[in-house]
């Protein structure tokens, strides 16, 4: 049984380092070229403040973003998550995701996320200082999920995720995909978990729409106006690999100390390592915190992100679970980052 375990853990971060080795290129050197950039913004309060860095013991309905491995160790039939978060340049977030487990079969998931950028003023050669008029871009995430518990220590689990970028006469719609594992009781230590995930792999995205069309006039009049439609260039996705580890130490009766470390390896962006811890009393008071940085952050690719807290409530009513979290990340040049986040288990 445990040679059994360990070759399909051996073979499941085989295949995901593979995987991921073949496309982690360029990094930070092609910075801001990547499309479907929605896909990276975080959700949930919990794991954003502990800097991020949870790969390894996120669990329940919010590691669907965060690693959907973890999906499988809920301890509730059912888990719904409201979260909504004030992000930079007025973009407010908001995110829904519900799971449920249907027995030997595994856990399933849903997801939706949407950004709320507001209105935009629309400005043409014409008019650079604007029309009067104005626009509001619409972005998208929808997410389906399935996790399951391979033994009693191994989960895994992925993501089939489809996302729509739209603006006035123009648009881009792809898809992507994430997968997971997770591994409990690391080298027989209780408490030590590792995991691993690799998320947005998918095909390169092209915009189209009407707002490409252009119209050409010879200046001399010698021939007719005609017709043409430029053709935008394909981007690949933001595809970043995390690898992180958890320990979880009882240091008094009723209390509990998390600690997490993670290291992101990106395709576009400087890598980044991430620490952060959680404090829990009787299951029912959280704080938190976190820490994360740019490893390769070099001039003209500064890292805007720094400390994280954060603080939730837990409590059972009989068979329903709530609990209420609430992140706080600091953020250069744009206000701080503010996530609530609302989770009721069945």
């Amino acid at each position: 049984m445990i040679k059994s375990t360990f070759r399909i853990l051996a073979l499941t971060l085989s295949l995901l380092l593979l995987v991921s080795f073949s496309v982690m290129a360029g990094g930070s050197n092609r910075a801001g070229t990547a499309s479907g950039t929605q896909l990276l913004i975080p959700v949930g309060a919990k794991s954003m403040g502990m800097g991020g860095a949870n790969v390894a013991s996120v669990n329940g309905v919010e590691a669907i973003f965060w690693n959907p491995a973890g999906v499988s160790r809920s301890t509730n039939v059912a888990n719904v998550m409201f979260s909504h978060m004030t992000y930079i340049a007025d973009i407010n977030v908001s995110y829904a995701a519900v799971e449920a487990g249907f027995g030997d079969l595994g856990r399933f998931g849903l997801s939706v996320k949407s950004l709320g950028i507001g209105d935009i003023p629309v400005t043409t050669v014409e008019s650079p200082d604007g029309t009067g008029a104005n626009f509001s871009p619409t972005f998208m995430t929808i997410g389906l999920t399935y996790s399951k518990l391979l033994t009693d220590k191994i989960s895994v689990g992925t993501n089939v995720k489809i996302f729509s970028e739209q603006v006035p006469r123009a648009g881009a719609t792809g898809f992507a995909f994430d997968a997971g594992v997770q591994y409990a009781g690391l080298g027989g230590v209780e408490g030590l978990n590792f995991g691993i995930s690799i998320n947005n792999l998918g095909p390169e995205v092209t915009w189209d729409g009407t707002a490409l069309n252009r119209t050409a006039k010879d200046p001399d009049a010698k021939r007719p106006t005609s017709q043409y439609k430029l053709d935008a260039a394909s981007f690949e996705l933001p595809t970043f690999i995390e690898m992180g580890l958890s320990y979880n130490l009882k240091v008094a009766d009723a209390q509990n100390l998390n600690t997490t470390f993670v290291f992101q390896n990106n395709n576009f962006y400087d890598d980044e390592t991430k620490v952060g811890a959680e404090y829990g009393f009787n299951n029912m008071f959280f704080l938190r915190g976190g820490y994360s940085y740019g490893v390769d952050v070099n001039e003209g690719h500064e890292y805007i992100y720094g400390p994280s807290f954060g603080a939730g409530f837990n409590y059972n009513f009989g068979n329903l679970d709530m609990q209420v979290d609430y992140a706080y990340r600091t953020v250069d040049i744009f206000d701080a980052n503010h996530v609530f986040a609302f989770t009721l288990g069945f």
